[in-house]
């Protein structure tokens, strides 16, 4: 056993030095101020609503363009606002959003109790606002044993109450320390590594406030079981869950106090995936900036906006626009239906086409595939296939494979290099 450890050991360091070959001081911190420009690049080029997770990001860095962040600001405070407004009183659930607004609200040192909503006659802050929400999730879990939305949104919530100084209520904090505890992170058959990180987050921010008088051991207890979640999920390549949840996993661990050679690895791995420019989504990125710079979300409590760098300027740089390849590949693309029904559809597309460009062309042939999106933080994702939904509300959603590998990036995001079967399913979570 202790030969095991130590071979091990010897890998882990090997495997840290062969990925830190080319980070001087002055390099990493080149890659850091790339990943910003990219993020503020985004904000001009961003389709859809402003992104407070991004926001959040920019906010925690250690450079700053006030000038851009602030008008990102003043985008968030009135188009994401006037939307969470509409789906507050459209009774639709925005838990997620609604928290990750107030986190970027007061990553910029801005005062949430001056923000109102307008849900029904009378005026809400956004904090009581998001405290209402929490407990309509908590009663949900009660009767449904799971939350209105997800506990991902659900570990939010709490995150951002707690961050923001509210007292989480204790029957709050039980039912996710519950679900630590049940294992209910799941997305399919899958492990929710980036819930289980959001979740720690959250729970160690409540355990810093003091404010869980239940069971004191009980949240030590579900706090273990996440780090030990987060380890034992890491891969061989150093990634946690998968390159996507890295960055949202190492958060965790330097919330929760971890020492630094239990994530250098991952660490690592994600300075090598951001070279490689795996993170090119701008959500992708602003979760894993603040890791690169050994940040976490709880880093937000503490903001003082003071004697910050505000020396970051952006190049001006044209639009690459790819030229279509001549090269085309054969892709079949097997939708499976609810009832489990299947039909099949092949088309040729140029080598290097996104997935949502090759579903584009598949349509305009006519051959009775549709489709329908939505758009998220993440990019567009799939509503409706021929003509059947796939609703949150019916906790349903439209999981994507190639070969029967589950896809790890988006329909705008995933690219088309070779001959594959997609596969597009409605699935329960």
């Amino acid at each position: 056993m202790l030969r095991l450890v130590i071979v091990l050991g010897l890998f882990a360091c090997a495997f840290g030095k062969a990925l830190n070959l080319h980070d001087t001081d002055g390099n990493y911190r080149e890659l850091l101020l790339s990943l910003n420009k990219q993020l503020l690049h985004s904000l001009e080029t961003q389709e859809g609503l402003p992104n407070p997770s991004v926001h959040l990001a920019l906010r925690l860095s250690n450079y700053h363009n006030h000038v851009k962040e602030d008008e990102h600001l003043n985008k968030l405070k009135n188009d994401l606002h006037n939307e969470i407004q509409s789906s507050l009183r459209n009774n639709q659930p925005v838990t997620g959003l609604l928290a990750l607004y107030s986190l970027a609200l007061k990553s910029s040192c801005y005062d949430l109790n001056t923000v109102v909503f307008m849900v029904t006659e009378k005026s809400e802050t956004l904090l009581a606002q998001l405290k209402k929400v929490m407990e309509q999730e908590k009663e949900h879990v009660a009767f449904s044993h799971r939350p209105l939305t997800n506990y991902y949104q659900y570990s939010l919530g709490v995150l951002a109450l707690c961050v923001n100084g509210i007292r989480v209520n204790n029957h709050v904090t039980h039912k996710l320390i519950k679900a630590v505890e049940h294992e209910n992170f799941k997305h399919g058959d899958v492990e929710s590594i980036d819930t289980y990180a959001v979740a720690g987050m959250a729970l160690q921010c409540v355990k810093d406030s003091g404010s869980y008088t239940h069971n004191a051991a009980e949240i030590d207890l579900a706090l273990s079981k996440i780090k030990h979640k987060l380890l034992a999920s890491r891969r061989t390549d150093g990634h946690m869950g998968n390159e996507f949840s890295t960055g949202l996993a190492v958060q965790a661990l330097i919330a929760m106090g971890s020492e630094e050679s239990e994530y250098s690895i991952s660490m690592a791995a994600m300075r090598t995936a951001a070279r490689n420019n795996i993170y090119h989504n701008p959500m992708a990125i602003s979760q894993t900036l603040p890791a690169l710079q050994k940040q976490s979300y709880l880093k937000v409590k503490g903001k003082e906006c003071l004697n910050e760098d505000n020396t970051l300027v952006l190049d001006m740089t044209d639009p690459v626009v790819p030229l279509p390849s001549d090269t085309k590949v054969a892709v079949i693309v097997e939708v499976v239906m609810s009832s489990g029904a299947a039909a099949a559809y092949q088309v040729d597309v140029p080598k290097g086409s996104s997935l949502l460009e090759a579903l584009d062309l598949l349509q305009m042939r006519n051959v009775g595939f549709t489709f329908e999106k939505e758009s998220s933080l993440w990019g567009p994702y799939l509503s409706m296939v021929n003509g059947e939904q796939a609703r949150q509300s019916d906790r349903r959603y439209w999981h994507l494979s190639s070969d029967g590998t589950s896809l790890t990036e988006g329909v705008s995001d995933f690219k088309i290099q070779a001959t594959q079967t997609i596969t597009i399913k409605n699935t329960t979570y």
